[in-house]
């Protein structure tokens, strides 16, 4: 060993962190700072790790077995990392090592007591803490007691809990090496924990300080309660004081133990108030440096903090970037466009470019600032209005912002007359998903349809559907025309043009007024048979089997496409095994096995017209159908199994007597009413008009991702041509850069690979947060509340969308390709889009997290009287796959059944 594998805490900094770990490397960079101080210590490198587990060759056959067990497996992955720490333990600490670290231990005085730390190189990093993961001893004193734990830290990287959260973070065990870092002990007054951001609330301008007597292992191990203190500019805003009735301290001769604390002292603060907020200030350098909230250990030792640990807090939801100090309000594009999934950079840029609004990234997802909107109290209210009719938690967590002082700008003066602002709906009014930052919706203004009047609104007439259908089919075969001669940098120009193209079509006056006119109908019907009738939600069935909607059709498509698979059990087998099968070449081997020509050919007419979607469709990189035939498999096997037949036909014609019959049915009971044959008539009249627009709300949607396609297979036919120039390691790798950026590697055959490999880390940290609905420049992440005192004790409250009652087996399904549905059951998502009505004829009914009344799935639900309720809180995580629950879709909520 050389004098290289221990380093002074000193010498190192956030550059080292491949010889002396996460913590080591931060420990390093906080010793730096000025006014911050950290106490005297030393690193055992990495290197030294590396040397020691070469002297155990055993251990490769046990990582290599560690890598294949399932994380799940609790007690497999028990077993085996037990094995290897105690492997590693039984290493003798070489001569050379033990010199080089007494030597050390001699710098920081004789006899001193010690805290001897593991330090990850996956550790402390801004996607993944690994907080607690390894192991941390406590006063250690002597050199023989600090060789032992140096080698108790280096076998901690395989302790059960830090196994499996590589796992499940994606980090291979290998490319993960252990550092340790020994300091001297502080003997604290007081000690806990500091969040520069509120760690539950994400506000990044409000701390709050963790405090308990003693050692902070007292608050970690949660053997007392903390004092809690809430500082925000400078002041504490909010503290609870808790009785602390224990404390854990250090021992004489080394080692902690729990301590009584003198009943007098259990209730007096660990801080005072002055120290709390000169804490937060410390707190604030260190977030200033590392550039990001941080979650940072402190000791108070004779009134004088010292800094132990500083890691970045990775549970919180990013900002988007504002470029200014003004407050922002944002509302989540995502929970409009059904897709809170994080989105790959060419994803969301591509979105970005192709919207008519400015849209903003943070954490992958998009968000519209309608900051300037909630400030005017004409637009706002006309906002509101909106996003109620969309998804009412996004409502309530406007208003729940909106009632906090200060946080937005002062309305501007109205010129006298002027109407109200225009752009109510910030990225799409609640129905037209289909259109990324759409206009407004007309009944945004006051006295629209949104006032409730039962005077009917004007409509445009049912002849302007087939002619919008006509003109986007001919733009998007104009594009697949004009687009097969475009290559390299001249591709990227004539994409920049087809994007004006792209937003022409969509902001065309008269595909709004089409697709507002069946919302406007449905609103109508609902407000004024509620009034008339007493009855809830009629146009639910009154829009059963509507005409020309793609996305119901689609559904229906694939039944057909059941029909050719049923009668031919050789491809019901092929079927079955379809994930064994590389998509490439999937359809030819189809092809080979008895009937399987006919069922190919099926499927290839099914993905002619549909191939173009997929789950999470708005992210252009996700894999079409097309591109992955057998994501199908499961839903035609699940068709094959639960119909006969000819079973869309007959649901379709089912749906449309039920429609024809409800309609008798209301007509009926008006024209029994005072003034009866003028309601009856208007009636009449609305139902005829939802019946003839409603469809057409799902075709823009349809051909945005028609458009996205095309751009799709251009931008990868460049991208693989980088792959073959060297340019690129993989083709997908060009997902992982924006537009822009894409265009500057086609143009400069150069690419950045670290920025390439940092963004891949970024997206897999992404997928474990949460977008909120609505999101502040502070941080503050607010999702809403339903606040209703009509539901049952237990139950799960959301919207209702679709009427009825079913009682079934819940199924909670979070990839479609998954699936496993039966006739019977409720299908139980986080959300739906288009793709997802392959698997809505097979079921009872529809629970998801995230939706509104106009979203795909409330309409696709309605189209096939499928009870549904949608916006339900966290619902696959409170219902369990399995479980017997009972939907009331007219109502909204969810019973859980014994």
């Amino acid at each position: 060993m050389t004098d290289s594998c221990v380093l002074d805490l000193h010498d190192v900094d956030e550059t080292r962190t491949e010889a002396v770990g996460g913590k080591g490397a931060h420990l390093g960079s906080l010793s730096r700072i000025e006014g911050i101080r950290v106490p005297d210590g030393f690193c055992v490198t990495t290197d030294a790790f590396r040397r020691i587990i070469a002297q155990a060759p055993s251990l490769d056959a046990r990582l290599d077995q560690l890598s294949r067990l399932d994380p799940d497996d609790r007690e497999a992955v028990r077993t085996l990392s037990a094995e290897i720490r105690r492997t590693i333990e039984e290493i003798p600490v070489p001569d050379g090592l033990a010199t080089e670290i007494t030597r050390a231990l001699g710098r920081l005085g004789a006899g001193a007591a010690c805290a001897v730390r593991s330090s990850a190189t996956a550790e402390d990093l801004p996607t993944a803490s690994f907080a607690g993961q390894q192991d941390t001893y406590l006063n250690v004193v002597g050199p023989a007691e600090v060789l032992r734990h140096v080698s108790r830290c280096w076998a901690s990287l395989f302790t059960e809990r830090a196994v499996i959260y590589r796992r499940r973070n994606g980090i291979d065990h290998r490319t993960v090496r252990m550092a340790v870092v020994v300091q001297r002990m502080v003997l604290p007054d007081a000690s806990g924990i500091l969040f520069t951001a509120d760690p539950v609330t994400g506000n990044r301008k409000t701390a709050t300080v963790d405090a308990g007597f003693g050692l902070g292992e007292a608050l970690v191990s949660g053997l007392v309660n903390p004092d809690v203190f809430t500082v925000r500019h400078g002041e504490v805003v909010a503290r609870t004081i808790a009785a602390k009735q224990r404390a854990i301290h250090a021992l004489p001769g080394g080692g902690t133990r729990e301590v009584e604390i003198d009943p007098r002292q259990q209730e007096r603060p660990a801080l005072t108030d002055e120290q709390a907020v000169r804490l937060v200030d410390l707190g604030r350098r260190i977030e200033a440096h590392f550039g990001r909230p941080q979650d940072i250990e402190w000791c108070l030792a004779d009134d004088d903090f010292q800094i132990v640990q500083s890691r970045p807090i990775t549970t919180l939801f990013p900002i988007p970037e504002a470029g200014d100090q003004e407050h922002h309000i944002y509302v989540s594009v995502g929970h409009q466009q059904m897709m809170t999934d994080p989105m790959k950079p060419l994803g969301y840029s591509m979105w970005q470019l192709t919207a008519m609004v400015a849209m903003h990234e943070a954490g992958g997802r998009l968000f519209v600032d309608v900051t300037q909107r909630l400030a005017s109290p004409e637009s706002r209210a006309a906002l509101l209005d909106v996003m109620g009719k969309g998804d009412p938690l996004v409502r309530d967590a406007l208003e729940t912002v909106l009632d906090r002082d200060g946080l937005l700008p002062p309305a501007p003066d109205a010129a006298p007359g002027s109407p109200p602002a225009p752009d109510a709906a910030p990225g799409s009014p609640p129905a037209p998903d289909a259109a990324p930052g759409s206009p407004p919706a007309p009944d945004a203004a006051p006295g629209g349809p949104s006032a409730h009047g039962d005077a009917v609104p004007d409509g445009p007439e049912p002849g302007i559907v087939p002619e919008l259908i006509e003109r986007s089919r001919g733009s998007v075969a104009a594009l697949e025309r004009d687009i097969r001669t475009k290559s390299g940098p001249a591709l990227f120009d004539f994409l920049l043009e087809a994007f004006e193209e792209h937003r022409r079509v969509l902001g065309d006056p008269l595909n709004f007024r089409a697709i507002m006119a069946g919302m406007e109908a449905t609103w109508w019907l609902n407000d004024q048979l509620l009034e008339w009738l007493g009855e809830k939600n009629a146009a639910d069935t009154l829009t059963l089997s509507a005409p020309g909607n793609i996305t119901s059709e689609m559904g229906l498509a694939l039944l057909d496409v059941a029909d050719v698979v049923r009668p031919r059990p050789e491809v019901v087998a092929f079927l079955r095994d379809a994930e064994s099968v590389d998509d490439a070449v999937f359809l030819d081997e189809l092809a080979k096995v008895p009937g399987g020509t006919e069922a190919r050919d099926a499927i290839e007419g099914y993905l002619g017209r549909y191939g173009m979607r997929c789950a999470g469709e708005i992210d252009i990189t996700r894999p079409r159908w097309s591109e992955c035939p057998t994501t199908l498999a499961p839903a035609i096997l699940d068709n094959v199994r639960n119909f006969g037949p000819g079973a869309a036909e007959q649901r379709f014609e089912q749906g449309r007597q039920k429609a024809l019959h409800k309609e008798q049915d209301v007509l009926t009971r008006l024209r029994a009413l005072p003034d009866g044959d003028r309601k009856a008539d208007e009636a009449k009249r609305m139902i005829d008009r939802v019946r003839a627009f409603i469809g057409y709300r799902e075709y823009p949607k349809y051909g945005i991702v028609s458009r996205y396609f095309v751009y799709k297979q251009a931008l990868m036919a460049e991208a693989e041509r980088l792959v073959r120039a060297g340019v690129l390691a993989e083709k997908e790798d060009a997902f992982y850069l924006t537009f822009q950026e894409l265009r500057d590697v086609v143009r400069s055959d150069e690419a950045d690979h670290r920025l390439i490999g940092e963004r891949k880390d970024a997206y897999r940290s992404y997928l474990a947060l949460t977008p909120p609905r609505v999101l502040t420049s502070d941080g503050e992440a607010v999702s809403g509340a339903y606040r209703r005192d009509d539901v049952p004790d237990g139950a799960l409250a959301g919207l209702p969308v679709s009427v009825g009652t079913v009682e079934g087996r819940a199924r909670v399904v979070l990839d479609m390709a998954q699936a496993d549905l039966e006739a019977g059951d409720i299908l139980v998502t986080a959300f739906t889009d288009p793709s997802w009505s392959t698997l809505f004829v097979g079921i009872a009914g529809l629970v998801t997290e995230v939706g509104g009344l106009m979203t795909h799935g409330a309409v696709i639900a309605r189209e096939y009287g499928l009870p549904a309720v949608v916006g339900v809180a966290g619902a696959t995580r409170l219902i369990r796959d399995g479980q017997r629950i009972r939907v009331h879709g007219t109502d909204g909520y969810i019973e859980l059944l014994p």
